[in-house]
């Protein structure tokens, strides 16, 4: 059996794709899995009771975002998140487990629920509904 890593980064042509990340499988203390650039902001606590998080609240910066990212978490269950170029040539198939997410950055995204799931989706907004802020393509 093949040894999972915290994080694994995806790339298509030198562009990146998606990140798998597995928070069980975290350092101690605060990691974060994305680059500051990317639009979604995702990082893992591993931290023993009794730690503190002082009280804080975030500045307020004007963002700008061209395109939507999306984060799918498998709480219980198992898919399968195809990963396509926005051509519909398949780029790479990964399983997503129990405790594991995924995070697309680029590219297209399919999912096959292998087993019964639930599933949390994030992903950053504002959202502009389906049918302005996505297109469906042919996969190949």
């Amino acid at each position: 059996m093949e040894k999972k890593n915290e994080h694994e980064k995806i790339y298509h042509d030198g562009e990146l794709i998606a990140s798998i990340i597995r928070p069980l499988l975290s350092k101690d203390g605060l990691s974060f899995y994305t680059d500051d650039e990317n639009f979604m902001q995702v990082g893992v606590w591993n931290y023993e009771k009794g730690k503190t998080l002082p009280a804080h609240y975030h500045n307020e910066f004007g963002r700008e975002a061209f395109k939507t990212n999306e984060a799918v978490i498998v709480l219980k269950g198992k898919i399968e998140c195809s990963l396509y170029t926005e051509d519909g040539d398949l780029i790479k198939k990964v399983t997503v487990c129990k405790n594991e997410m995924i995070v697309q950055f680029n590219g297209a995204h399919e999912y096959l629920i292998n087993e019964d799931s639930i599933v949390v989706e994030t992903k950053n907004g504002p959202y502009f509904g389906p049918e302005i802020d996505r297109v469906r393509i042919e996969t190949k």
